[in-house]
């Protein structure tokens, strides 16, 4: 079999997988395609409301008072507050705006918020969820 004929097999090999593999991608984008157009009304909610400005204000400010550097992303439709080793995440569903607090890149809770109520409570919540700040180290004397 020569070069030409083996690169022509390969090529038809791999048209034909992705033929049969098309369809589920196609289901799953769909899905999530249906699942971002549910979701649209929370994400814009999200993204130019007042809960949001507040929130950020809100924390902002209490960073600065506990001497703690605040990082801030929007990561797609997803807002991500990140601090001392623990995340909170606003993601948007077609249930509302899901609010999942994650240590160590991994999921403690998660909760509905209510994009009309105080951020305050959120904010409280969030910096009540860090892990106690090791005590400095003093050597006896």
């Amino acid at each position: 079999m020569s070069f030409l004929d083996n690169l022509e097999n390969t090529l038809k090999s791999v048209e034909s997988r992705e033929e049969r593999q098309a369809p589920g991608r196609d289901g799953r984008r769909e899905k999530q395609r249906a699942h971002a157009l549910a979701s649209a009304t929370f994400a814009e909610q999200l993204r130019k409301g007042p809960f949001t400005a507040e929130l950020l204000r809100q924390v902002t400010r209490r960073g600065h008072a506990n001497r703690i550097k605040v990082h801030m992303a929007w990561l797609g439709t997803t807002l991500r507050l990140e601090a001392r080793g623990c995340k909170l995440e606003l993601r948007p569903t077609p249930e509302g705006v899901l609010a999942a607090y994650l240590r160590d890149n991994a999921e403690v809770r998660s909760e509905l918020l209510d994009l009309n109520g105080s951020p305050e409570v959120l904010a409280d919540s969030w910096f009540a969820s860090f892990p106690p700040r090791p005590e400095a180290q003093t050597e006896p004397e």
